[in-house]
């Protein structure tokens, strides 16, 4: 398995301080060859959506706990669209319930991780959903 040359960003969006799975999720990554860049805590869907067009992203990763993933979802996707990054791939990990999983994907998530899921499935997933990015 190899994201060797992909560049995801990994966000830790709200109000949320709880940052260990976000902060385990980009060593992954980064031992699976990409580059990553993590936000660090609070930042809004605005900034997350510029700092992903500045540096170039194939893909950002956002990470909740809170249960506002719907609302932080649609604005981080609305600004990428405002930026003209539509293109940008968006994965959510955290607590996200299962009822929710529907509409994610349909507002345009690429892959939603839960706290249950091996490191390795995960990686597995976002290395399927970049291969072409």
């Amino acid at each position: 398995m190899s994201l060797e040359g992909k560049r995801i960003l990994i966000a830790k969006p709200g109000l949320d301080g709880h940052d260990v799975g976000a902060k385990v999720i980009a060593l992954a990554l980064r031992d699976a060859g990409a580059d990553v860049i993590y936000t660090g805590l609070r930042k809004s869907p605005d900034y997350i959506a510029r700092v992903a067009v500045d540096e170039d992203v194939d893909a950002v990763g956002l990470s909740m706990l809170s249960g506002s993933h719907n609302e932080i979802v649609s604005e981080t996707l609305l600004h990428l669209k405002e930026l003209d990054a539509s293109d940008i791939k968006i994965f959510v990990g955290g607590t996200i319930p299962r009822d929710d999983h529907a509409g994610l994907r349909e507002a345009g998530v690429s892959g939603i991780y839960t706290s249950d899921m091996a490191i390795a499935d995960v990686l597995k997933e976002i290395e399927l959903e970049l291969r072409n990015a």
